[in-house]
């Protein structure tokens, strides 16, 4: 069973606390971007909604542009 110095322990510890630091950072930017997500999703399915209750008034159905 290896030994490990105080020296060395405290380079793993450190190298730990970079990688938690980094996940952290990680996780910030998805829940930024989740947010972005979540705000085109609900703006979309408004959109879809008013698209169709403007079809049912008109009674016409609109061509989607190529």
């Amino acid at each position: 069973m290896r030994r490990y110095t105080k020296a060395d322990l405290e380079q793993i510890v450190y190298t730990q606390l970079d990688n938690l630091n980094a996940m952290h950072d990680l996780l910030r930017i998805m829940k930024a971007q989740n947010e972005l997500l979540e705000n085109a999703n609900k703006k979309l399915s408004r959109e879809i909604s008013d698209f169709k209750m403007k079809c049912y008034k008109t009674g016409k159905m609109i061509k989607p542009e190529d």
